[in-house]
C-alpha cells in the first residue's frame, strides 16, 4: 500500500484544507476533494485485493472480541 501514500497525503492536505477554510464557516459542500478520495480509495482497494487481504479481516469489532474485554492478569 505504499504506492498509495502520495495519493493519501493529496486527499489529506484538501480535505484539511476544505475542513478549515471551508467547512468550519458554514460551507459544507465535500465535493472538492471526492475525486481524490475516489482515486485514493481505488489505490487502498487495489493494494488490498492485490495482497489477498480481505475487508471484512481488518473490520474487527473489539468491543464484541471476548478477549479485548479480559483484564491482564
Amino acid at each position: 500500500m505504499e504506492s498509495c501514500h502520495q495519493l493519501k497525503k493529496q486527499y489529506d492536505d484538501c480535505f484539511n484544507h476544505w475542513f478549515s477554510e471551508k467547512f468550519l464557516k458554514g460551507d459544507n459542500d465535500d465535493s472538492a476533494c471526492s475525486s481524490l478520495l475516489k482515486t485514493y480509495t481505488d489505490c487502498v482497494q487495489k493494494a488490498m485485493k492485490d495482497n489477498k487481504i480481505e475487508i471484512k479481516d481488518i473490520e474487527v469489532n473489539y468491543l464484541e472480541n471476548e478477549d479485548a474485554t479480559k483484564t491482564p492478569t
